[in-house]
């Protein structure tokens, strides 16, 4: 089987500010819900099977502690925020497994799902649906991918070096030179991703950095790796056939009501397997 892990909230921002572009006037109250589920059917009218989402409930998480500068809900747009729990309540009412996340992030679920995923023999693949540089630190071979919907790209072990010149297990080192402006954490003055790279491969993770290299800066950038260092100990699931999409729930039906969309009702029920 091959198991599909999407980013819930990355999907709800792509759809909103896609709509965006048709709705200049007023945003649909729940336009990215309806484009988040869509896309959930088209995966399974594709042949998907095994699908679980994760979603930030709130934006904040142990990491705030950590750094006062990473990011918050701050500046998130009412119409954008309003859909956060209706999508997550609607993705269940569907019979998607989804994971709003509190204390970890969306893509701390995503990680542990991912190894929970690839530690049962019957996972042929683990596609983790997300252009979020944060999850190929989760990368395994061609076992664990990761996909990019907007360019169709999928990305396996070699295109994570390719991309980002170091292996997926020394992303987080990475990130922490090179920082991560979309999580508020700046990196490592003078540090940009080819020294990054360079240094990495040459040492080895930022522990194993002779102690001239990053001078005053390694606690910094250890810090900084902590931010980056996605968790893989969320307990999300005993079994991925808990994955396993087998229909919409009765109170479905109710949604699609309250969403203005009959047609996700319809092409539910016709994925339903018998």
């Amino acid at each position: 089987m091959i198991v599909h892990l999407l980013d819930g909230t990355y999907e709800l921002f792509r759809h909103f500010y896609g709509l965006r572009r048709f709705h200049k006037e007023a945003d649909p109250p729940f336009g990215a819900v309806i484009g988040v589920l869509r896309t959930v059917l088209q995966m399974v009218e594709a042949g998907a099977t095994h699908l679980g989402v994760a979603t930030d409930h709130v934006i904040e998480s142990f990491r705030n502690d950590l750094w006062p500068g990473y990011k918050t809900g701050d500046g998130i747009e009412p119409a954008l925020l309003a859909q956060f729990h209706p999508l997550e309540e609607a993705l269940a009412a569907m019979g998607v497994a989804v994971w709003p996340m509190v204390e970890l992030e969306a893509d701390d679920g995503l990680a542990s799902a991912a190894r929970l995923a690839e530690a049962d023999p019957r996972v042929r693949q683990v596609c983790i649906w997300t252009p979020d540089k944060d999850l190929a630190q989760c990368v395994r071979g061609d076992r664990v991918v990761q996909v990019d919907r907007r360019s169709q790209k999928v990305r396996d072990a070699q295109g994570v070096r390719e991309k980002f010149g170091v292996e997926p297990a020394l992303i987080p080192d990475f990130l922490a030179l090179v920082g991560d402006a979309a999580d508020g954490y700046p990196g490592i003055p003078g540090i940009g991703a080819v020294t990054a790279a360079r240094l990495l491969n040459r040492h080895g993770s930022i522990e194993s950095f002779p102690p001239g290299v990053l001078g005053e800066s390694r606690d910094l950038a250890l810090l900084f790796k902590k931010l980056a260092t996605l968790r893989t100990d969320a307990r999300l699931l005993q079994d991925v056939d808990e994955l396993r999409w087998r229909g919409p729930g009765s109170g479905f039906e109710a949604w699609a009501e309250r969403l203005g969309d009959a047609r996700l009702l319809e092409r539910c029920r016709a994925l339903q397997p018998a």
